[in-house]
């Protein structure tokens, strides 16, 4: 089972003191945040794709190769990649190059945003955003794959005897999940390629993403890639802890009650109750995510939003340290428990990262 911390890198105004921070110091917290996740134990980190304000992660690649050069074992991830509004030429070459220079700690998951008006801006329909999400794909999964590659479609140019460089390391790309909050053409599209599904159920209640898992698990099965139950889930999740749990809840409230994802909606009792959101002790965190391979059954990664709505980089590091020390542990040891054999206990890992450890 892998743990790990994703990043929407929005530059949020902190509700308690009415300071924003620079664009500057966000992007340098993201890092040390990354920086102190490895240093806590914890396996991956992902970051999100935005070309729009308050965000700031536009170029993710940019970013995670410069912390796989200060990392050693950490997973490099994205927790959006658009596939919709991306070339899926320079997605194939630049996570490729980042395979080859973070030595193949690098995955990517598939998505199509949350922001309507990015598709103009890149020459694209939105009332294509599916279409565009399953040609662009099939022609970045051929790329990864052969050498040459022939290839006309919808809504690119032609290809003609094309070579994607650089190859992916050692031929083999790096892995892919599919991430979404509503489409089971997703899931159909994951479950196709025997590829991972990513339910980032931090908003909607668990029924709705019960019924796209279990969607997925099916379909895996059904193109012949394993049982329902070998299928690669990761989950999302938000979390913000203290020793009690009464002040956890009052020093996350007003970040809460303003922040631009949630607040002016639901009240943090109503999200806490319908929603993976766990603001309480590192015990209560344990319990509720434990919870979660009830209504989803064993999965193999589980990460979680920890700095966002404007909480202050001393905070966020003071919960990746109740993260690493008291809560993943217990996680581990508990989630490993019961597990069948044949289950998969996280994703596939690149053969050089394998090879680092044995």
């Amino acid at each position: 089972m892998e743990f790990g911390i994703f990043t929407v890198g929005d530059v949020t105004a902190d509700p308690t003191t009415g300071r924003t921070p620079s664009e500057h110091e966000r992007i340098e917290a993201m890092v040390a945040i990354a920086r102190k996740a490895e240093e806590v134990g914890l396996d991956v980190f992902a970051t999100g794709e935005h070309h729009n304000p308050p965000f700031v992660p536009s170029s993710p690649t940019t970013m995670l190769g410069y912390i796989a050069a200060r990392t050693e074992r950490l997973v490099l991830s994205t927790s959006t990649t658009l596939i919709t509004t991306n070339d899926p030429v320079k997605i194939a070459e630049d996570f490729a190059m980042l395979q080859h220079l973070a030595g193949g700690r690098v995955d990517l998951m598939m998505g199509r945003g949350n922001t309507g008006p990015v598709y103009p801006w890149f020459g694209k329909d939105i009332r294509e955003g599916i279409p565009l999400a399953v040609e662009n794909y099939a022609l970045l999964h051929r790329l990864w794959r052969q050498d040459v590659v022939d290839w006309t479609g919808k809504f690119r140019t032609p290809l003609q005897g094309f070579t994607s460089t650089p190859r992916p390391l050692d031929g083999v790309p790096p892995f892919v999940w599919h991430g979404s909050i509503r489409s089971p053409e997703i899931a159909e599209q994951a479950a196709y390629y025997g590829d991972g599904f990513f339910a980032n159920n931090i908003f909607w209640p668990k029924g709705h993403f019960q019924k796209l898992i279990e969607l997925y698990r099916r379909r895996y099965a059904h193109y012949g890639h394993g049982t329902p139950e070998q299928a690669i889930v990761g989950l999302g999740g938000q979390v913000f802890m203290r020793a009690r749990s009464q002040d956890a809840v009052r020093e996350f409230r007003p970040y809460f009650d303003n922040a631009p994802v949630y607040g002016h909606g639901p009240s943090l009792e109503e999200f806490t109750e319908q929603t993976p959101l766990t603001v309480g002790s590192p015990q209560e965190v344990i319990e509720k995510t434990l919870s979660f391979r009830e209504t989803f059954g064993h999965y193999q990664r589980q990460l979680f939003l920890m700095d966002h709505a404007g909480l202050p980089l001393k905070t966020v590091l003071e919960q990746l340290d109740l993260l690493g020390e008291e809560v993943v542990p217990v996680l581990r040891k508990e989630f490993a428990s019961g597990r069948p054999a044949d289950v998969p206990d996280g994703p596939p890992a690149h053969p050089a990262v394998e090879r680092t450890r044995t």
